[in-house]
């Protein structure tokens, strides 16, 4: 008896060890349908005109004015602006001249419906997603997930956690 006394003294005097163990498991279902969207970008007007050794008649006539073409009133469709007409200051002379005109887009007071077009440069137009996706989840973490049509998503997911300190 005597030479199980360490032995019992040793397991009665030991302490216990302490583990903190967290185990989560997690099961979902995200059913997403996107609405509907236009988008659209605009460019402005651009005139440009450079030169030397010419004299400018904007207003035609051929009547030198000196005034430099501008970009007037747009109208959805119809080219504007006053592009200037160049004659030669001197014949012989030495010249250089260039313009240029670029339309921009007309402003549009309101927003076109799904599907239909504007008078601006870059669009996008995105119908409303069609159905709904349907899904679920069981007590056993059993997932079902199914699309309901285009412009849908129906995502399932499970997750399990094991953390030890």
């Amino acid at each position: 008896m005597k030479k199980f006394l360490p032995i019992v003294m040793l397991v009665g005097f030991s302490s216990p060890a302490f583990a903190d163990i967290t185990h989560r498991m997690t099961s979902s279902v995200n059913l997403h349908t996107g609405a509907a969207y236009n988008t659209a970008e605009r460019i402005g007007s651009t005139y440009t005109v450079s030169g030397s050794g010419v004299t400018m008649d904007v207003a035609g006539g051929n009547t030198p004015d000196n005034k430099v073409g501008g970009l007037g009133t747009l109208t959805a469709g119809v080219g504007q602006g006053s592009v200037g007409i160049a004659s030669t200051t001197s014949a012989g002379g030495a010249y250089s001249f260039s313009q240029s005109f670029i339309q921009g887009d007309v402003i549009e007071t309101t927003a076109p419906a799904v599907g239909a077009l504007s008078d601006y440069s870059n669009q996008t137009s995105t119908a409303v997603g069609t159905g709904t996706g349907t899904g679920t989840v069981t007590s056993a973490h059993t997932l079902t997930a199914v699309g309901g049509g285009a412009g849908t998503n129906t995502t399932g997911q499970f997750v399990t956690e094991l953390q030890i300190r």
